[in-house]
């Protein structure tokens, strides 16, 4: 029993030490913002993959075979080695700030291919008749993805596109590698100075990042059949 208190005590200790709510605050951040540049980056790469040119399906395509069986962490490198300390491209004359805004490019551009695809797996519910009415009535193919085809396409993707977003969340511990204060770097520091308390630490971010996704399981489940296209 005594060394169980003395062990929970040494756990107290690494946490006063360690600010992990910032950290996971960092990762909620970069999920958000990195969730905004995918999905608008998909829409459009979603947009050039039905398109009836085949030049932007042949974009489109190429796009999301290549960024989709690319590791994150090399995208997240090259964001760092490469634009950002050799070609100097920088998004912030702060410089932490500068990393976190390059971390969420890298995990924008990585899960838009997702996106893209949750999206064209939603058009793919959408009954042709939607489409060959939209032509009927004199609507170009822009106007009839905005109006009919996507609005529809989207309530068919809550489910994939609810899963790219974990996956994305998850995902943003790989910012580590562009310098970013997030939860996995914490956790490797906090295993590095205090590894009498390993256990606790590992678990401790465990349970933040179950604490995280849960909900968005949660919400996705709930839409999905909330707003399930009737057939």
């Amino acid at each position: 029993m005594d060394s169980l208190s003395e062990y929970f005590q040494s756990y107290l200790t690494a946490l006063e030490s360690y600010d992990v709510v910032a950290a996971f605050w960092v990762n909620i951040q970069l999920a958000f913002w990195a969730a905004l540049g995918s999905a608008a980056l998909g829409i459009v790469l979603a947009l050039m993959r039905i398109s009836p040119v085949p030049s932007f399906r042949w974009a489109g395509a190429a796009y999301v075979n290549v960024f989709r069986n690319t590791p994150l962490t090399i995208i997240m490198t090259f964001c760092i080695l490469v634009l950002v300390f050799q070609l100097q491209l920088n998004l912030s004359s702060d410089f932490d700030f500068n990393f976190f805004l390059w971390a969420v490019v890298g995990l924008s551009v990585y899960h838009a291919a997702f996106v893209c695809e949750a999206i064209r797996s939603g058009v793919n519910t959408v009954p042709l008749g939607q489409a060959e009415a939209a032509r009927a009535i004199g609507l170009s193919f822009l106007p009839a993805a905005r109006m009919i085809i996507l609005p529809q396409a989207f309530r068919g993707a809550i489910a994939p596109l609810g899963n790219t977003l974990i996956a994305l969340t998850k995902n943003t511990t790989v910012a580590a590698a562009a310098s970013v204060a997030e939860a996995a770097g914490l956790m490797k520091t906090m295993i590095e100075f205090r590894p009498d308390v390993i256990l606790a630490i590992f678990a401790t971010f465990a349970a933040g990042f179950v604490i995280i996704v849960i909900p968005i399981g949660l919400l996705t489940t709930w839409l999905s059949t909330k707003l399930a296209v009737t057939r």
